[in-house]
C-alpha cells in the first residue's frame, strides 16, 4: 500500500542529491508538496521536469549555520503555509584512516552529517509542533553500528545521527511530532558505482526503495512509530 501524504508539506534537505532528488519525486508522487533544500545552488541547466510540479527550490542554504536554516524554514512556511515534515538527507562521506589521516576528516563529516541534522531540526520544531502530526526521518547508516577501518569519522558522525534520533524522538513524544531514522546500507548512485566499480550493483540498496520506507515514516499510518533506526539494506 503506498503512502499518502496528501495536503503534507515537507522539507527534504540534500535534495538535489541521488537520494534526496528520488526522496522529494517519491513524496511529490504521494500527494506532499515538497520544499527541496541543498547547499549546492539551483542547478541552472536542469530541465523543470527533473523536480516535482509545485516544489520549492532553495539552493545555496549552509544548513549547518542556524540563522541559515532558520531563514529558510521561515521561506518554506511562508510559502506553503505550514511544513509538516522534514527529511535529513544531507550529508557526505570520506574514507580516512586515522594513522596518517587529517583530524579535519572529523570535523568535515561531523558538520555535514550530524550538524546539519541537528541545526535544521532546531529550525523546524515549532512549524512542526504546530502542524500536529510532525514527522523527522533522519539518514543514519547501517555501517555506523560497527565501524571498519577508515571508516572511523563516517560513522562516528551517522552513531551521531541515530543517538539524535532517539533523545529527540523522547523529547517530542508528547507533543505530536515523531522521528525515526533510515539507516542505509551501501546506495546504488552514480558516485558509488564510480568509486566501486567491481562491487556487485544488484546487492546494493536503490533511492527509490529507501525513498519508500521514509514516504512511510511520513505518513499518518506511521503514527505509533517513533525512535526507530530501521536498516534499508537491500540484499547486502
Amino acid at each position: 500500500m503506498s503512502a499518502n501524504l496528501t495536503g503534507k508539506v515537507v522539507a527534504v534537505t540534500g535534495g538535489f542529491g541521488a537520494l534526496g532528488a528520488a526522496v522529494a519525486k517519491t513524496l511529490a508522487e504521494a500527494g506532499a508538496r515538497v520544499a527541496i533544500l541543498d547547499h549546492a545552488p539551483v542547478p541552472a541547466s536542469t530541465p523543470a521536469s527533473a523536480h516535482p510540479a509545485g516544489a520549492l527550490l532553495f539552493g545555496g542554504v549552509d544548513l549547518a549555520q542556524e540563522d541559515a536554516a532558520n531563514a529558510v524554514i521561515q521561506r518554506i512556511v511562508a510559502a506553503a503555509g505550514r511544513l509538516d515534515g522534514l527529511v535529513n538527507v544531507a550529508g557526505g562521506f570520506r574514507y580516512d584512516k586515522l594513522d596518517g589521516g587529517s583530524l579535519e576528516t572529523w570535523d568535515y563529516l561531523y558538520r555535514m552529517n550530524l550538524r546539519t541534522a541537528v541545526v535544521t531540526c532546531k529550525a523546524a520544531l515549532s512549524a512542526l509542533v504546530k502542524s500536529g502530526a510532525g514527522r523527522i526521518v533522519n539518514i543514519g547508516a547501517l555501517g555506523a553500528t560497527k565501524a571498519a577501518a577508515g571508516m572511523g569519522p563516517y560513522a562516528a558522525s551517522k552513531a551521531g545521527v541515530a543517538r539524535l534520533t532517539e533523545s529527540l524522538a523522547d523529547e517530542l513524544k508528547d507533543r505530536g511530532v515523531t522521528v525515526n531514522a533510515v539507516l542505509p546500507s551501501t546506495i546504488d548512485t552514480p558516485r558509488n558505482r564510480l568509486d566501486m566499480p567491481d562491487a556487485d550493483f544488484s546487492r546494493w540498496v536503490s533511492p527509490a526503495a529507501i525513498a519508500d520506507v521514509i514516504a512511510f515514516l511520513l505518513s499518518d499510518a506511521a503514527s505509533a512509530v517513533t525512535g526507530a533506526l530501521i536498516p534499508v539494506a537491500g540484499r547486502a
